[in-house]
């Protein structure tokens, strides 16, 4: 997650800095409440949920590349398909990438949706032992287009690990979206968190 909120005010000190929340950049930052000092230094009361979600998750895979274009979320649903082969195996497959959620339509389940429980969201299968999560369960058409900031899509990733009940899985597998954006290090920095 970057230092400096992507809607922060020109010149902004970054959360880090004793200045944060304090120099003349940071009058009528949105950002300047929850950037006052100490305010960032607070552990993030989601990782221990998010923590106790994934407890019972053996393997995570993360699909990435620095360019777009190049098979990341066939290689992801192929990947899924193939654990799944494996009937003792349960396989859990999450879309990240949130601008285009490909993973839907690779896997046969467009017009899907989600259903929320008690217990949380719980994810659409495939199959007895292949759950799919994304971002394209939650638009009302596949055409729908999702134009979010950096803070709204981690968001969203932080709620499809801390709000899914994935159960017990032996692999979960991320697709994420072209380059090296704020969702890699965001979900790269959430499972590092949840993960001792």
């Amino acid at each position: 997650m970057s230092e400096v909120p992507e809607n922060a005010n020109q010149g902004c000190p970054g959360v880090a800095s004793e200045q944060s929340g304090k120099s003349e950049a940071c009058a009528g930052c949105p950002n300047q409440q929850i950037c006052a000092p100490g305010a960032m230094k607070q552990p993030d009361p989601d990782i221990a949920i998010i923590a106790e979600r994934l407890a019972n998750v053996k393997h995570k895979i993360l699909v990435l590349s620095g360019k777009g274009g190049v098979g990341k979320s066939t290689v992801a649903s192929q990947l899924a398909f193939a654990l799944a082969a494996n009937r003792n195996l349960q396989v859990g497959l999450m879309d990240v990438d949130i601008c285009g959620p490909s993973v839907p339509r690779m896997m046969g389940l467009e017009g899907k949706t989600l259903r929320d429980t008690v217990l949380g969201w719980l994810p659409v299968y495939v199959q007895e032992n292949l759950a799919v999560m994304s971002v394209g369960f939650l638009l009302g058409s596949e055409d729908d287009a999702v134009i979010w900031r950096a803070p709204k899509k981690n968001g969203i990733i932080k709620n499809f690990l801390k709000d899914v009940t994935w159960g017990e899985l032996d692999y979960l597998i991320i697709d994420t979206p072209p380059g090296t954006s704020d969702e890699h290090l965001s979900v790269v920095q959430l499972l590092k968190e949840t993960h001792p």
